[in-house]
């Protein structure tokens, strides 16, 4: 599918992101890698590789991914992890809701019937279970897990919608205005493997208190 391009934002994943590329290399998708210019160690691990190295303007998870996504210009985009925990064959599955359920955002779920993680701590698992219930009540979300940002898209409405968050509150911030702006969502199964290596970048207590206030500071934006 090379009207799709992989999103992949990529900080201090050298020893991830090889393997994740190697695992690519039989899909037909064309790769953007979101980075720091100082990531010196990871630029060098790729540098042979078949992707694109974008740099980040300035820091953050939210902030590389809009930079990914103003760089796009494919008919669709995917945000897809440098960590090894996304599985490539569950894009086909993304790509079919895309394409022949006419649908302009999907939103990958851990929390579907048979699906599951193997990175998921209780921590995570119940902050996750409270940032979707809000999602439904204020905001009328029909997907069942927000702040997994395994997400495909039609490149078209996903610039439209003026994304702002530089952090990981950008996890809530794009479902809730893809609701706002009447896009067709629907949800896709998935099973989040373990990290290959590294720990996570995400602090449980200090990104769910920005993720938060974000979800309030949406709620009285209209």
């Amino acid at each position: 599918m090379s009207d799709l391009t992989l999103i992949i934002p990529a900080k201090n994943e050298k020893d991830s992101l090889p393997k994740v590329l190697d695992e690519l290399e039989k899909f037909n998708f064309k790769k953007n890698i979101i980075l720091e210019a100082s990531d010196k160690l990871t630029i060098e691990a790729i540098k042979t590789y078949n992707c694109k190295i974008i740099f980040q303007d300035s820091k953050g998870y939210g902030d590389a991914l809009k930079k990914g996504i103003e760089t796009v210009d494919s008919e669709y985009l995917c945000i897809f992890n440098a960590d090894g925990s996304f599985d490539p064959k569950e894009l086909n599955l993304m790509i079919k809701s895309i394409k022949d359920d006419k649908s302009d955002f999907v939103f990958a779920s851990r929390y579907e019937k048979d699906c599951g993680s193997d990175d998921d701590t209780f921590i995570t698992l119940i902050g996750n279970y409270i940032f979707t219930f809000l999602g439904k009540i204020f905001f009328r979300l029909e997907i069942t897990d927000i702040l997994y940002t395994f997400v495909m898209a039609r490149t078209s409405c996903m610039k439209k919608l003026r994304l702002t968050a530089k952090d990981f509150s950008f996890c809530v911030e794009l479902p809730i205005k893809a609701k706002r702006a009447g896009y067709k969502i629907c949800t896709s199964k998935s099973f989040e493997r373990s990290r290959i290596a590294g720990k996570k970048k995400v602090n449980a207590f200090r990104d769910g208190l920005k993720i938060l206030f974000s979800m309030i500071k949406l709620f009285f934006k209209v």
